[in-house]
Formats: C-alpha cells, structure tokens, sequence
C-alpha cells in the first residue's frame, strides 16, 4: 500500500473526476523527463495514432520509473503536453491501463503547437515519491 495521501475534493474545490486535486507524501523525490512514442531503438511508434502512441508512452515512464525503484503507485503528478485536446481519451485509456483509475496522481493537460518532432502527438511527464 502507497503512504501516499490522495485529496480529491478539497474543501470549496469541486471535486476531481479524471485526476486527483491534492497528492502528498515522503520520501526520495523522483521526477522523469517527458516521455515521447519511441521505441527502445528510438524509433517513433503509432505515427498518426494517438492510443499508439499513449501505449508506448506510458510504457517508456513504466520503465523510466523502474529505473528508480518506484512504480505507477508512487507517482504524484502527470504532466500531459498533448497537440490536440482530442487525444486525451486515448491517453486516459492507455494511463487506466498502467495506473489504479481509484488511486489517480494529480495532473495538468496541456496543448501545445507542437512537440521536438511532427510526428510526436504527445509527450508525457512524471513525479513520483519513494519510501526513503
């Protein structure tokens, strides 16, 4: 069990429906880098498809998170940078995948221009923290 504490509705804030207002907890702090559709090799993946692409994604951060000793249970915030708003059920489906849709990080959506690459339809960021 996480020693995350989640805070979805926050007295005199609506109450979140896709996200949670409020996440907190100790420990050693872990932030990964926005995470692109590419593949181990580095080469994009789902040109054109968004769910593709929030597959790959999310699999990147799973690994990234890995690498530091934590899993989707100990990450506090997702930042979405999206190039269309109209992805975003393509990234919530593919986050309920990796993530407990009743244990959900605080988040931020954001549409951008564009990404580092045309082809890139979203990049996604995390925070976590991890017992000490």
């Amino acid at each position: 069990m996480s020693r995350l504490t989640r805070i979805s509705a926050p007295e005199g804030v609506a109450p979140a429906t896709a996200y949670t207002h409020v996440v907190m907890g100790s420990g050693r702090f872990v932030a990964i880098s926005g995470q692109l559709p590419l593949d181990e090799d580095g080469r994009p993946v789902g040109e054109g498809d968004a769910a593709a692409q929030a597959r790959q994604v999310f699999e990147n951060l799973r690994r990234c998170l890995a690498a530091a000793g934590a899993t989707f249970d100990d990450v506090v915030k997702l930042t979405y940078f999206v190039t269309d708003m109209a992805h975003m059920p393509a990234v919530r489906s593919a986050r309920d995948a990796f993530l407990d849709p009743e244990r959900l990080p605080a988040s931020s959506a954001v549409q951008v221009v564009s990404l580092v690459r045309p082809e890139f339809l979203m990049e996604i960021e995390a925070f976590a923290v991890v017992p000490e």
